[in-house]
């Protein structure tokens, strides 16, 4: 399918900047096969460029990887030091779209450079474009959903001697507002 502005409900152009406050960035990881430890981070910012094509858009995103937060702040402190993130030598985790393929008028695959650990290798997201709309003071804003999973091992994330206790596919999930950037 060939995705155009005239069959996205509200399509805007334009360059939109991430709304942090009313974002999203998560994830979860399998602990000892049998349950599920969620996580999240509370710093990041981003654009995302909506192109007359839509499949020209482009996204752009920083993670501070030390804002992680498993609600556990022992679990925090190991996830963030050397045997994971590491964030005193690999202090970001940063995202640059590169493909766009559209599955329907409203749902995408976005391949993209996701640079974690020191390591960069291609994801894809399954990317959901929520619409378009207004905001409450009357600027443009846009939502978008979207989930990839990643191999931590991939990206060098060993996990040390508790590694085995972590699985190894990390589930992302992404919920974005954006406010369009006003010229």
């Amino acid at each position: 399918m060939t995705a155009q502005t005239d069959v996205i409900d509200g399509y805007v152009a334009g360059t939109w900047t991430i709304d942090t406050v009313h974002s999203d960035v998560s994830f979860y990881v399998r602990h000892l096969g049998v349950s599920k430890v969620r996580g999240a981070f509370s710093e990041f910012a981003g654009s995302i460029t909506t192109a007359e094509d839509p499949l020209e858009s482009k996204v752009s995103a920083v993670i501070k990887t030390a804002s992680v937060s498993t609600n556990n702040e022992s679990r925090d402190a190991h996830v963030r030091g050397a045997d994971f993130l590491d964030v005193e030598q690999f202090p970001e985790l940063t995202f640059e779209s590169g493909e766009i393929r559209a599955i329907t008028s409203e749902v995408f695959e976005v391949d993209g450079a996701l640079t974690l650990h020191g390591v960069t290798k291609t994801v894809t997201l399954k990317l959901e474009l929520n619409g378009f709309g207004k905001g409450f003071d009357g600027n443009a804003v846009a939502g978008f959903s979207a989930a990839t999973e990643i191999s931590r091992s991939e990206f060098g994330v060993t996990g040390g001697a508790t590694g085995a206790a972590v699985g190894d596919k990390i589930r992302i999930a992404l919920e974005i507002e954006a406010a369009l950037a006003q010229a």
